[in-house]
C-alpha cells in the first residue's frame, strides 16, 4: 500500500487512477527529470537518473492498476482465478503474491498477516482465496511468471 500511495503522490493522483491524466503527468515529469537534460558533471544528473527510473517504474505500476487496464484484462484474470489452482504464494509486509498453475502471477495489496495466516491454515487454499482474497483486495498482474523445471 505504501508503494501505491508513494506513486500516486509522485503523479498527483488523488483517488481513482485515470490513464489520460496519468499519462500527462508522466510526460511532464519525464521532461523535467530526463537525464539528457543535464550536462556531464552536473550534480543533478545522478539524481535525474534515479528520478527518471522511479518515474518510469511508477507509471508502469499505476497503469497496471488503472480501472481501464483491469477491465481490459478481466477475462484473463477471471479465467485464471476460476480455472487455475494456486501453485505458489508469498507474503511480505502487506503484499501477497500468488502464482497460479497457468503461470500468471498477481499481487494483492493490503493483505494483513492475520489474513495470510488464515489462508495458509485453511483446509482448502483455493476456496479461501476465492472467498476472502480475490474479491476484497486491490490487485495487479505481476511481470513474474511461473517457471517450470
Amino acid at each position: 500500500m505504501k508503494r501505491i500511495h508513494e506513486y500516486k503522490k509522485l503523479f498527483g493522483v488523488e483517488k481513482e487512477i485515470e490513464l489520460q491524466p496519468l499519462k500527462k503527468a508522466y510526460r511532464n515529469l519525464v521532461k523535467e527529470w530526463h537525464p539528457d537534460k543535464f550536462q556531464d558533471g552536473d550534480e543533478k544528473q545522478e539524481e535525474a537518473e534515479i528520478q527518471s527510473r522511479r518515474i518510469i517504474d511508477g507509471y508502469h505500476f499505476l497503469v497496471s492498476m488503472a480501472p481501464e487496464t483491469k477491465e481490459k484484462n478481466l477475462p484473463e484474470y477471471t479465467e485464471t482465478i476460476t480455472n487455475s489452482a494456486i501453485a505458489d504464494y508469498q507474503h511480505k509486509g502487506m503484499l501477497l503474491e500468488i502464482t497460479f498453475t497457468d503461470g500468471a502471477t498477481y499481487e494483492y495489496f493490503g493483505v494483513t498477516k492475520p489474513i495470510y495466516r488464515k489462508m495458509i491454515n485453511a483446509g482448502n487454499l483455493n476456496r479461501f482465496a476465492k472467498r476472502n482474497i480475490y474479491p476484497k483486495y486491490t490487485y495487479r498482474k505481476s511481470k513474474r511468471i511461473l517457471q517450470e523445471a
